[in-house]
C-alpha cells in the first residue's frame, strides 16, 4: 500500500451487492483499493456512514479526506436520496451536481443518476451515468451506441457529450431467476454457468434470438423441451439460455436504437463483456472495448476535479 497521505480524494463505487474504494492522488492515479460486498442490500440507510469511515480509516485517512460517490448510495433506499438529472443531460454537467451529505465532519458527495420521463419509455440509472463519463473520448462524442451488460443492462444514446436517451434489459436478473426458480433451473441442474463465448450452442441460441426477439418467451420453453427430447445437458442447457437472453437484448436494442449504427461502445469487464462482444459481433456491430470498472474510476476522479479542483489535477487533453 502507498502511503495514505498522499492520498487526495477517496473515489467509492456504492452498488446493490457491492463496495469498492480507491484511494486516489492528485493525478488521480490508485494508490489503494478496496473491496466488499457490502453494498446496499447489506449496509442499510443507517450503516452507510459507519461503513465508509471503517474502511477509511483501515486504509489509513482521517476525516479531512473527501469522498465521492457513485451507484445506490444516492437512492431512495440508500444512504441520501440524490434527485434524478433528466435526459437529455450533460455528462460533465451531472457530474457536477453531485449532494454532500449532511452531518459529517468528512466531506462526502454523491453523484445523481439519470431520468427519462417519456411517458411511453420511462427510464432510470444509477452508477452508469459515472461509468459512461469515465470512457475515453465519450464525453466529447459527437453521436456514440453504448452497451453496459449486467444484472440490468443499459443502453445509452450519447450525442455531443450529452446522454439523450437509454433504456433497460433485465437480462442478467431474469438468467438467475430462471436458472434457479423456473422449470428451466431442471434444465441447468448442476450446471456452473460459466458460458465461453466461443459455445457454439451460445452462438447458435443467440443467432435465432437476435433475428428474432419477440419470440423470447416461446423460445425460452425450448430449452425445457430440448432436455427431454434431444439430451441436452445443463452446461449446454446454460449456453442455450445465455444465448437466448443476451441475443434477445441485442436484438431489441438494435431495432430501438441501431437505426445507421455501425459501432457500439461495451462497457463491460471480465466473461460477461466476453460473451456481450461475441454477440454483438455476430449481430453485425463492430465493437469498441472499455473496461467497466477503469470508467467508473475514471468518473468519479472526472467528478472529484469538478468538485475539488485543489486537490485533483486538471486532465490532460487527448
Amino acid at each position: 500500500m502507498t502511503g495514505a497521505r498522499q492520498a487526495a480524494v477517496a473515489a467509492v463505487d456504492w452498488g446493490t451487492s457491492h463496495l469498492r474504494i480507491w484511494l486516489l492522488d492528485r493525478d488521480g492515479m490508485v494508490l489503494d483499493e478496496r473491496r466488499s460486498g457490502e453494498g446496499l442490500l447489506k449496509t442499510g440507510a443507517d450503516g452507510f456512514a459507519g461503513v465508509l469511515a471503517r474502511h477509511l480509516a483501515d486504509m489509513g485517512t482521517d476525516d479531512a479526506l473527501p469522498a465521492i460517490i457513485c451507484g445506490m448510495a444516492g437512492s431512495r433506499q440508500g444512504w441520501l436520496e440524490v434527485p434524478y438529472v433528466d435526459v437529455p443531460a450533460a455528462l460533465d454537467a451531472v457530474l457536477g451536481r453531485a449532494e454532500r451529505v449532511p452531518g459529517l465532519a468528512r466531506e462526502v458527495a454523491i453523484i445523481p443518476g439519470l431520468a427519462q420521463r417519456d411517458a411511453a419509455a420511462p427510464d432510470v440509472l444509477r452508477g452508469e451515468e459515472t461509468q459512461l463519463a469515465g470512457v475515453p473520448g465519450l464525453r466529447g462524442a459527437r453521436e456514440a451506441l453504448v452497451a453496459m451488460p449486467g444484472t440490468h443492462s443499459k443502453w445509452v444514446v450519447v450525442r455531443d457529450g450529452s446522454v439523450s436517451g437509454f433504456g433497460t434489459w433485465l437480462t442478467g436478473e431474469l438468467f438467475s431467476l430462471l436458472a434457479s426458480q423456473s422449470i428451466l433451473r431442471h434444465a441447468l441442474a448442476g450446471a456452473d454457468f460459466a458460458v465461453a463465448a466461443d459455445d457454439p450452442t451460445f452462438a447458435a441460441w443467440l443467432g435465432s434470438a437476435v433475428a428474432e426477439p419477440s419470440t423470447l418467451s416461446a423460445a425460452l420453453f425450448r430449452i425445457r423441451a430440448a432436455t427431454l427430447l434431444q439430451g441436452m445437458q445443463p452446461a449446454k442447457a446454460a449456453a442455450a439460455l445465455s444465448g437466448l437472453l443476451i441475443g434477445s437484448e441485442i436484438g431489441a436494442a438494435r431495432q430501438r436504437f441501431g437505426a445507421g449504427v455501425e459501432t457500439v461502445t461495451l462497457v463491460a469487464s471480465g466473461p460477461l463483456g466476453a460473451l456481450y462482444a461475441a454477440g454483438l459481433a455476430q449481430a453485425g456491430f463492430t465493437v469498441a472495448r472499455a473496461d467497466a470498472e477503469a470508467a467508473v474510476r475514471e468518473g468519479l476522479a472526472a467528478a472529484a476535479r469538478q468538485r475539488w479542483p485543489q486537490r485533483i489535477k486538471p486532465e490532460v487533453p487527448a
